[in-house]
């Protein structure tokens, strides 16, 4: 095998000039000066495109590159896995039918373990058996490719194992899948299915993973996989003409944390601080907004300060909430079978109603519900007129868009049970100069009801200064109100435990905590000594400043 091209950063100055330091992800170490036997760096093949950057995905078999292209003026993705010569192809191929022969039934029930020590196991007695010689390379590759095509996610495998990838779509036969990228959002790779026996063998595939069933008869699907990532698919071309489509929201292993909304630049600290002391407090919340603009993943952060003994129920139609707390009862809802009945629900059907229902029984300190839309927000309102806490996400772009969902069909709240909700965070996806970004645009209090007006009395604690791209606190919030009097504490030392709170959010900013744990160790240090942990903070604040 030749010369392999080192893995570098390419063109730094043009990288730097396109974030503009707005979007602060801190990027594993490229490995500089380094190579891989594997999967070797390919020069580009077009004279329009310049390498921007490349990074390890899944070393040493798998790495991204990020290529602008100076003729189209866009960005592409290019997925780099290790290359195969001819008789590397037909080796794999000739495997493939082997395994198409062999495999049982009781490869649908193998964990993954399992199945992947089976494939390793049927390579070498392949290889065995016909006495077939390869190098320790060539059978590393060989592995590589069937591992990916027989246990994980086959051509768009790699998509799912970065990191910086939120969504992959692909929206038909012979189109580039695109993926949401969280430093370059949406931007174009150069994969695509060539046709459509390859596309749909795909997409049942997926289903098949996602435990559910995709048809001629039923050709939508809706499903989370095994590993918790939330597919949306089509089948053959019934209901989209272009053929089979789908898109697969990538699940975040780790936990969305307070920190990356800060880094993220979708709240500042104070902001974060204040949903400290609202959970803290039990507030009941709904983050609003419309699609994609990062609901779940504040709910899922600010859900962090929930204590870790409290008990935790959640309901998801897919599943995206992802919480580190032991005590928590994640709930999914079910599809039944057959034609539905006088009920309205199939066999076997367990809708969002029942899993709120169920909930109630449970006795949690906490219901997280992750979308509401249906008659579960009714029953979800009264919960929280009885004391629970309970937070969940909603389409809508105001609180007046809100309102008008909640009190008219299916829903049908009454205004006056609106009262039982204390804040109401409102997230959009906004255009900074080149590019895309999410902010909390507002946190607004729900602070009682006028009767004579029918109308919900609100105050705004914090908006966002869109000229500057900055956060304010508005001068007042009823939730400090709430705490100075129920802990006798005047407006001075109100504001003096939210300025502590804040600068160990600054802290964790400073020092990229973005694992769970070290953020639970400073929060449990908190209540135990506020003074003693905050004096800490901000002497290790002023060391990293030095």
């Amino acid at each position: 095998m030749g010369k392999t091209k080192p893995i570098t950063r390419i063109n730094e100055a043009l990288f730097q000039n396109m974030v503009k330091g707005k979007l602060k992800i801190k990027i594993p170490k490229y490995m500089v000066g380094k190579s891989s036997d594997i999967t070797p760096i390919p020069p580009l093949d077009n004279p329009n495109y310049e390498s921007i950057e490349v990074y390890p995905v899944r070393p040493p078999y798998v790495y991204a590159r990020i290529i602008y292209n100076h003729e189209e003026y866009e960005w592409l993705y290019q997925l780099i896995e290790p290359p195969l010569s001819e008789e590397e192809q037909e080796l794999i191929s000739e495997l493939k039918d082997t395994l198409e022969r062999t495999l049982t039934y009781s490869w649908k029930i193998m964990s993954t373990r399992d199945k992947e020590q089976y494939l390793m196991e049927s390579v070498e007695s392949f290889l065995r058996s016909r006495d077939i010689k390869v190098d320790r390379i060539s059978k590393e590759k060989i592995l590589y490719y069937i591992r990916r095509d027989y246990v994980g996610y086959q051509k768009i495998d790699g998509l799912l194992q970065d990191e910086y990838v939120e969504d992959i779509s692909c929206d038909g036969v012979d189109i580039p899948i695109y993926v949401y990228h969280k430093k370059y959002m949406s931007i174009k790779t150069m994969l695509k299915y060539e046709d459509d026996d390859e596309l749909n063998s795909f997409v049942v595939y997926v289903s098949q993973k996602c435990g559910r069933q995709i048809s001629v008869a039923e050709p939508i699907l809706d499903g989370t996989t095994t590993e918790g990532h939330r597919v949306q698919a089509t089948y053959g071309r019934e209901v989209t003409t272009r053929g089979a489509t789908f898109t697969i929201r990538r699940y975040k292993e780790k936990p969305f944390t307070p920190t990356e909304l800060v880094l993220f630049g979708t709240a500042s600290p104070e902001m974060v601080a204040y949903l400290w002391l609202m959970v803290e407090q039990g507030e009941s919340s709904i983050v609003i907004g419309g699609p994609a603009t990062g609901k779940t993943s504040t709910l899922n952060a600010f859900a962090m300060f929930i204590p870790p003994g409290a008990k935790i129920v959640s309901m998801e139609d897919t599943r995206e909430i992802n919480l580190p707390h032991q005590n928590w009862i994640p709930g999914t809802t079910r599809s039944g079978t057959g034609e539905k009945g006088l009920t309205g629900k199939a066999a076997g059907e367990i809708d969002m109603y029942d899993l709120v229902r169920a909930a109630l029984r449970q006795r949690p300190n906490y219901i997280i519900v992750g979308e509401v839309r249906g008659a579960e927000t009714y029953t979800m309102f009264q919960a929280m007129a009885t004391g629970h806490t309970t937070y969940s996400t909603m389409h809508a772009d105001s609180i007046i868009s809100m309102i008008h969902r909640l009190e008219n069909p299916p829903i049908n709240c009454p205004r006056i049970l609106m009262t039982a909700l204390n804040t109401v965070i409102i997230q959009k996806s906004v255009r900074l100069k080149d590019e895309m970004a999410r902010r909390i645009t507002q946190i607004t209090e729900i602070v009682g009801f006028e009767p004579e007006t029918n109308e919900l009395i609100t105050n705004v604690a914090f908006e966002w200064d869109s000229d500057r791209d900055v956060h304010r606190y508005k001068g007042h919030s009823y939730l400090f109100d709430k705490i100075m009097t129920m802990k006798n504490m005047t407006h001075d030392e109100m504001m003096e435990e939210l300025e502590r709170r804040t600068d160990i959010v600054r802290y964790w900013v400073k020092k990229r905590f973005v694992d769970y744990r070290d953020i639970w160790h400073d929060i449990a240090d908190y209540y135990k000594d506020p003074l003693g942990t905050a004096e800490r903070v901000r002497k290790e604040l002023k060391e990293v400043k030095k």
